[in-house]
């Protein structure tokens, strides 16, 4: 069992989605950096295999690069 459960840990990828409401936020990358942040804080060394960003509002439902994120998962 604990020999499953250490290979499934290791099987561990992650896909990162970044999303900023604004073109002025996604320019300035000040929010982008902060999720970038605590994106990397919480992988602690864990692989990340991608990453999409969007500059949408949260109003708007058609995010593309969140689609593809979710395909990819």
């Amino acid at each position: 069992m604990w020999r499953n459960l250490r290979r499934l840990a290791s099987m561990e990828q992650f896909i990162a989605y970044y999303r900023v409401s604004t073109a002025r936020q996604g320019a300035s990358g000040l929010g982008l950096e902060a999720q970038r942040s605590a994106v990397l804080s919480f992988l602690n060394n864990r692989p990340l295999i991608a990453a999409y960003t969007d500059i949408e509002t949260g109003k708007n439902d058609n995010r593309p690069q969140m689609i593809k994120a979710i395909a990819q998962a």
